[in-house]
């Protein structure tokens, strides 16, 4: 399977032809810009947990809304390159809103992964994947990997 950017406006009809094809479609998303040990503990397990793991990613636009002017640290090309790569990684999506709502509307996958740093109720998607039947998962953090966290070890501005 090729691993490619989806554009936005093509995600509904491309996730209607893979659950056509039996497929169950993961899906996760984040800013990953620093990408790191619990990122890439998180992929792997979100990979396992069905046939097509997507990958949401929030444009540089949204990730300096939401994490100031100094983030990312990648722009979002080389992040959806480098998160691509990974083997766990089938599919890369950039939303530019400040939560990927509207791109989970769009491919309404069978099971929503975040960490477990984030509380019943409080993952973006969770009502509306429930809603009509999906999973929200919630994947064990890593201890000490959180990219702010590295960013201020290394004396940056997180």
């Amino acid at each position: 399977m090729d691993k490619v950017v989806i554009a936005a406006h093509d995600l509904e009809a491309w996730a209607d032809d893979l659950r056509g094809a039996g497929k169950t479609i993961v899906f996760t998303n984040g800013c990953f810009d620093l990408l790191h040990s619990g990122h890439m503990a998180l992929l792997e397990g979100a990979g396992g947990m069905g046939d097509v793991l997507i990958v949401g990613i929030n444009s540089d636009a949204s990730v300096r809304r939401l994490k100031g002017e100094f983030r990312p640290v990648y722009p979002e090309a080389e992040r959806a390159e480098m998160l691509s790569g990974l083997r766990w990684v089938d599919y890369v999506t950039v939303f530019d809103e400040d939560t990927p709502m509207e791109t989970i509307r769009k491919i309404r996958p069978d099971v929503l992964v975040k960490g477990a740093e984030y509380g019943a109720g409080s993952i973006v998607g969770e009502e509306f994947v429930v809603g009509y039947g999906g999973l929200v998962e919630r994947f064990p953090m890593v201890p000490g990997y959180a990219t702010s966290e590295i960013i201020r070890r290394i004396g940056g501005d997180a």
